[in-house]
């Protein structure tokens, strides 16, 4: 899973498990932001919707389960 870790200085750093890798913003879809799951398609970074949500949720479920 690519996720976009942050976006500075006209540079993306994206994650991939446990490596990371960076990229000009210029190959970003200009709706990718910083903690979106995102796909390579024809040489653009692009947003991965449902991807993006399920991570979110996990996320958020995680966080949940920290203060019960």
């Amino acid at each position: 899973m690519l996720v976009i870790d942050r976006i500075e200085d006209g540079i993306a750093v994206i994650e991939e498990g446990d490596s990371r890798f960076e990229v000009p913003v210029s190959m970003l879809d200009g709706n990718v932001r910083e903690g979106d799951v995102v796909t390579l398609e024809n040489g653009v970074y692009v947003p991965d919707i449902s991807a993006t949500e399920k991570r979110r949720r996990e996320i958020l479920n995680l966080q949940n389960d920290l203060w019960e």
